[in-house]
């Protein structure tokens, strides 16, 4: 972990830097060697760099629900070229530029706040060995070295001994309870994040590899961080739990606001809007307005929740209008398939002929769609005799085949 620390030196100063100025305003609080002074300093270091990388984490969910909604495309071109991985390679290279979908956005706040972890560590790591790094300086050192997290020195490991917390004037009981107590907070509140990232904000109604991927990594993260862990100085596994509970609040306000379409939180959310519509009888704020305005352009595309949530609305006599607001009037009725009532007149199907039609060729007489007279056709017909005319119709009735029917026997004439 030390030569990984040591590759990004070259941001060891900007990250002491901060920290001192962070320690300098609550060491006028708490004063300068008390653990609270360079906790919150730390903490206050994470809060900073998160907020710079809120840009980053919205490309994140840009890209990971555009990653969700491809897997079936990539599914298909996966089974498609199984045996041509050049060419499959590029119909996936085709279908990201395509779509404009990076799949290495979901990675970019982490990638982007790594060199910030390590450069934390490798100044946590000089401390502890009693060197001055970047701009703290010895009486800076000194008073770090002092500085205990609720008896644990900032710079203490679960794995170091107990002649190590001789120089830090600790007890060792106290540093592996404090620091068994963050490893287990830290892989909890990772743990919980992904899981529900899994059973809220995915969409339940495509099954892809994606989903499955998702939920490995839901239990393999929260071990690698606690195997991790036991390797990290204090001050390390306050800035970790940190950027993880601020991950979590992050999610969680996420999918409160904006959930993944056809996902359990898409659904919950557009219910609360239903009520808070039907109770005041119009749109309030322009969150809610653009949601409204997605669901409008949809049309016949629209997921169970969507469905759902356009009946309830008709219920209380109101409809949602392209610009995101509602309008009183006649329900949006809507078919099985999801097509509404006013997509145009049904097909008539034509009527089924009974067994004695098929047989004697007749053929289907067409709905007639207003009253017509029939005497005048019927004049223009010209009349038969009444016994062949019975004739032909009994055998008709009775199934008889058509064609040159045998003349009878002169004896029967």
């Amino acid at each position: 972990m030390d030569t990984i620390a040591s590759l990004f030196s070259f941001i060891t100063t900007p990250v002491s830097w901060v920290i001192v100025q962070f320690h300098t305003m609550y060491g006028a609080l708490f004063g300068p060697d008390t653990g609270w002074a360079w906790g919150l300093s730390i903490v206050s270091l994470v809060v900073l760099i998160r907020i710079c990388l809120i840009p980053l984490f919205v490309k994140q969910i840009k890209s990971t629900r555009g990653m969700q909604a491809l897997q079936p495309e990539m599914k298909k071109i996966q089974e498609r070229y199984k045996n041509d991985k050049q060419r499959q390679s590029e119909e996936m290279m085709k279908l990201y530029k395509e779509t404009g979908t990076n799949p290495l956005s979901s990675c970019l706040p982490i990638l982007a706040q790594s060199p910030f972890f390590f450069a934390l560590y490798h100044v946590l790591s000089s401390i502890a060995s009693g060197k001055t790094v970047g701009v703290i300086n010895d009486s800076l050192l000194a008073s770090a070295r002092e500085a205990h997290i609720f008896g644990a020195p900032l710079a203490a490991k679960f794995t170091d001994s107990a002649a190590d917390m001789v120089k830090f004037d600790a007890s060792l009981l106290d540093v592996r309870i404090i620091t068994a107590i963050m490893i287990v907070l830290m892989s909890a509140s990772q743990f919980y994040t992904q899981r529900q990232l899994m059973t809220k904000n995915v969409d339940l109604t495509v099954k892809t590899p994606f989903m499955q991927q998702q939920k490995m990594l839901m239990y393999i993260f929260p071990v690698m961080f606690a195997v991790m862990g036991i390797n990290f100085p204090v001050g390390v596994l306050v800035y970790w739990l940190t950027t993880n509970v601020w991950t979590m609040g992050q999610q969680m306000y996420v999918i409160h606001g904006n959930p993944t379409p056809g996902s359990k939180a898409q659904a919950q959310l557009l219910e609360r809007m239903q009520k808070s519509i039907v109770k005041h009888g119009k749109v309030r704020s322009r969150r809610e307005r653009n949601v409204v305005k997605q669901i409008a352009a949809k049309g016949r595309e629209r997921n169970e929740a969507e469905r759902k949530f356009v009946r309830g609305l008709g219920m209380a006599r109101l409809t949602v209008q392209p610009d995101g607001t509602v309008a009183k009037g006649e329900p949006e009725v809507e078919a099985e398939g999801g097509a509404t009532a006013d997509s145009g007149p049904k097909r008539q199907q034509p009527k089924r002929l009974t067994k004695a039609q098929r047989q004697s060729g007749i053929e289907p007489v067409a709905t007639k769609t207003s009253l017509q007279k029939e005497e005048p056709e019927q004049a223009d017909k010209p009349k038969t005799a009444g016994k062949p005319a019975s004739g032909s119709a009994r055998q008709a009735k009775s199934g008889q085949r058509k064609g040159q029917q045998r003349p009878k026997h002169p004896s029967k004439k």
